[in-house]
């Protein structure tokens, strides 16, 4: 197969494991936490919403170990799902990926990166519209977005040595960056009059609805309603959590990938954990999470209301003032210029994967002569940046947050069957906590679907219709090829 012979084993487990954090902390670490205070509304289950993503999260990196060790082929979970149940389930997963999940993400990455880069150089904000054509507009904060996606792209075009340079940099970078906010946050923040408010009462749960920025109604929560509340928060923990299956993509790359790819996954999703775990706890310390939206200062608009939700930014602007923004800026644009570079470099190895099977562009399943899937990378880009220029990527995302957790709950599923299906199948390393946590992977995840499904229709039924849609391209496609 062209997979052995093409692509060179360049990633060892610091790399690997470099990929899983730097996909998964991009910007939401320093955003979510204000929606899901607003939903909440107490400490507590704030800090309880980021542990139960933590252990969702590390419980399906154990899980994927298993197929990671069992397959360790380009594609990951594409293939996964492919050998698990059939082609028609992997095809719906590879056309769901490269339509909005992966391509979105890289977008509203992109478009992330360029907002903070105009908080440093005004010209480039979104504000400065370069062309205005009736309703649709080209802002210098798209157009930077694309030429970071095309800067990133052509990068890993030239081999994942230098792709993997980059992402060991940035990563390490904004891995540093912060932990010394976190430090920051836990250091001056010990014993402030927000730390005693918060951690006074701890548990009292409010959903506080806002609507153009004014609230509309707070509502006491408990019972159901609070596991609703804390499945409907979840959603914007969950997503900055994900992207941490992104190194199985590449497992043809990786040295020993048997080994190498299950370490990766635990190590990876249980540093960035920690870590988001810890950085709520700073916000904790220096922000009171309930404010208003009319405060004028960062205390006063609390965690539930910092200004464009940057909690991060508001958190340190306690201390530093008007220079926050800037530090935060420039903290931004290191941790989504990095993040991006893994989104990119993995993601084209589904898309190559899909070509291989003739399920996808003949084209993009080819190889350059740096041994890297060149022409899915560009692919992959073009459709990134029109959603760039389409400015519809964050509803796109909001849409596939349901498909998404399908695609995982199919994937879990799928140790069971194989289990099964090919019970003597090389498995060097076996799922921890065989069937207990897999199976309770994918209770969870169910949960949290039926809830979606009830508080959030306007995002799961599009989702849906997105991944159904793909079954008669599916079968349009076939007939295509056997003609």
């Amino acid at each position: 197969m062209e997979e052995k012979k093409g692509f060179k084993q360049e990633l060892g487990l610091l790399d690997s494991t470099m990929i899983v954090i730097g996909s998964m902390i991009g910007s939401g670490i320093f955003i979510v936490s204000a929606d899901i205070s607003r939903t909440l509304g107490a400490p507590g289950w704030l800090i309880i919403t980021w542990f139960v993503t933590g252990i969702i999260t590390l419980i399906a990196a154990l899980s994927y170990g298993e197929l990671a060790s069992m397959m360790p082929h380009a594609g990951g979970q594409y293939v996964y799902l492919r050998e698990a149940w059939n082609p028609l389930t992997g095809f719906l997963y590879g056309w769901t990926f490269y339509l909005v999940i992966q391509t979105g993400l890289i977008a509203a990455v992109a478009v992330a990166f360029a907002k903070y880069t105009g908080v440093l150089l005004p010209w480039l904000s979104e504000k400065n519209i370069l062309l205005q054509i009736g309703g649709f507009k080209i802002s210098a904060a798209q157009l930077l977005a694309i030429v970071s996606i095309i800067v990133l792209t052509y990068i890993n075009i030239k081999g994942v040595r230098l792709g993997k340079l980059v992402q060991n940099g940035f990563t390490t970078a904004k891995t540093s960056a912060l932990f010394l906010l976190i430090l920051f946050g836990l250091i001056l923040g010990a014993g402030s009059i927000a730390m005693k408010a918060n951690f006074s009462d701890l548990w009292t749960a409010t959903w506080t609805h806002v609507s153009d920025n004014k609230v509309t109604g707070i509502e006491s929560i408990y019972g159901f309603g609070l596991i609703a509340a804390i499945g409907v928060a979840m959603v914007g923990s969950l997503f900055s959590s994900d992207a941490w299956n992104c190194i199985t993509f590449t497992a043809g790359e990786v040295k020993n990938p048997k080994r190498n790819i299950p370490l990766s996954l635990v190590l990876g999703t249980g540093i960035v954990t920690i870590l988001y775990i810890a950085a709520n706890f700073s916000y904790l310390f220096i922000l009171p999470l309930k404010g208003s939206p009319d405060g004028v200062t960062a205390l006063e608009r609390g965690i539930q209301f910092a200004t464009s939700d940057r909690v991060a930014t508001a958190s340190i602007s306690v201390f530093l003032g008007e220079s926050a923004a800037i530090v935060m800026a420039v903290l931004i644009m290191i941790s989504t210029f990095g993040c991006n570079n893994g989104l990119i470099l993995a993601g084209a190895r589904v898309i190559y994967t899909m070509a291989q099977d003739k399920l996808f562009f003949k084209k993009t399943g080819e190889l350059n002569k740096h041994h890297v899937p060149a022409n899915a990378l560009i692919a992959q880009a073009v459709w990134a940046c029109l959603l760039c220029l389409s400015g519809t990527y964050s509803d796109l995302l909001d849409y596939v947050v349901f498909a998404v957790l399908i695609f995982y709950i199919l994937t879990i599923a799928g140790i069971f069957r194989l289990r099964v299906t090919k019970p003597d199948a090389d498995r060097p390393y076996k799922a921890f906590g065989y069937p207990v946590l897999p199976f309770l992977y994918i209770v969870l995840a169910a949960i949290i679907c039926i809830i979606l499904l009830i508080y959030k229709p306007e995002y799961t039924w599009p989702g849906l219709i997105i991944v159904v849609l793909g079954i008669p391209v599916y079968f349009i496609w076939k007939k295509f090829q056997r003609n």
